[in-house]
């Protein structure tokens, strides 16, 4: 099953936010997650927060967009209570789980509430998730039509047995079909690839790579995968029926993307993604790791306003008796004090390409900065600027990077 939620406070039922949540919001962007918890099956590495047919326990996905959308009104709503500036969504991800296992008319639906609710930007990005099984050249059509801009492909894999192990349901072949089907859409194409299969060698992930730069995507990521406890994987491996990631394998792989992603004109801006250029960077993923705000819609997505940080009851049926009741769907929250902003604030800048300001590191992390030059993991010259950014190197050992500049 997904991993347990964060043990925090208890959230009010109207959602309002403490004061401090509405501080220096107008410098903030605001963008809108949306949640979409289902899946035709799980696959064994993953362990987010979906459910498959049989688990739903007296729910329907033909009722999920309606619930989401009461709970983009109530979260208008509770914005307003709480003294929170209004400010259009500069971007809107749907992610999961498998959101194109909706119909297009409802995530359609849900996008529509969220214009006429927070209204959007100029140029504001709307992204959704697919599996290239899920989508048709139709239904790309139709996600362009209501305003997406933007479909990010879990590829994972050109590999057939690594795809397997993975337990991913989709044909490889498929992948450049739905690429150009979206490309024909008017959509920018994202693709996901994870690194570190057991059974995976350094030939199979070339291969996926190379399949990968074939579409010409404006956009990649490459995660090495993770074994999260409670998973198939992870019994798996504790069984001795499949071997553990080789790390010294996984940053071979990682070297090898680098390069080749390189070598074709894509640039890195955050340790696992390349774009083609700043145009086609994830600006909502960016509102993350520069700690802006934003709202998460649906079972257990996770939300942050000005500080403050709440998720979601996890399952459907609870999350859909909350937002039908009028109340807040949150399960608990937290306030991060300033030394746990300051830490977080750190963990996800320096994975950043523009980098971490020297200026806001204290005692032992600035003088840190002269120890991590001369260990080859952030850039001299850049540091002379006074900006921390990550050498090669440094990215792929960038939470040993993390733990110098905070102690």
């Amino acid at each position: 099953m997904p991993s347990a939620l964060p043990i925090g406070d208890p959230a009010p039922a109207d959602g309002v936010l403490p004061p401090s949540a509405a501080e220096g919001a107008e410098s903030r962007d605001f963008g809108l997650y949306v949640h979409v918890p289902f899946c035709r099956v799980r696959c064994g590495y993953c362990d987010f927060n979906t459910y498959t047919a049989t688990e739903l326990r007296g729910v329907r996905q033909t009722d999920y967009a309606q619930q989401a959308a009461l709970e983009l009104s109530f979260a208008v709503e509770a914005l307003r209570r709480s003294g929170v500036p209004a400010r259009p969504a500069s971007t809107v991800f749907f992610g999961g789980g498998t959101p194109t296992l909706l119909p297009s008319r409802d995530l359609a639906t849900v996008l529509q509430r969220a214009r006429e609710d927070f209204g959007f930007g100029d140029d504001a990005e709307i992204t959704t998730e697919a599996n290239p099984d899920s989508v048709d050249a139709r239904y790309l059509a139709e996600l362009a039509h209501a305003g997406f801009t933007r479909v990010s492909f879990g590829m994972q894999s050109a590999v057939p047995h690594v795809l397997r192990t993975l337990e991913r349901t989709h044909d490889p072949a498929r992948v450049p079909r739905v690429v150009q089907w979206a490309k024909d859409a008017g959509l920018q194409v994202s693709l996901d690839l994870i690194y570190g299969t057991p059974g995976e060698s350094l030939e199979d992930w070339a291969a996926s790579v190379d399949s990968a730069l074939a579409c010409e995507p404006d956009h990649l990521s490459a995660y090495s995968l993770i074994v999260e406890d409670g998973t198939k994987l992870a019994r798996q491996i504790r069984r001795g029926e499949v071997p553990e990631p080789d790390d010294d394998l996984q940053a071979d792989m990682y070297e090898l993307i680098d390069d080749r992603l390189a070598a074709d004109g894509y640039q890195w801006y955050e340790v696992s993604n390349w774009a083609k250029d700043d145009a086609h960077r994830s600006r909502h993923n960016l509102g993350y790791w520069l700690g802006h705000d934003w709202w998460g819609v649906g079972p257990g997505a996770h939300s942050h306003v000005g500080g403050v940080r709440w998720w979601n009851v996890k399952h459907p049926a609870a999350y859909a008796g909350r937002v039908l009741a009028g109340e807040s769907p949150a399960a608990g929250r937290e306030s991060l004090d300033v030394s746990t902003r300051e830490f977080e604030d750190v963990l996800l800048r320096v994975r950043i390409r523009d980098g971490l300001p020297v200026s806001v590191l204290h005692g032992e992390g600035r003088h840190a900065v002269a120890g991590l030059i001369a260990d080859g993991l952030i850039d001299a010259k850049a540091a002379l600027r006074g900006s921390v950014e990550l050498t090669r190197t440094g990215r792929l050992l960038a939470d040993a990077v993390v733990r110098r500049l905070v102690a």
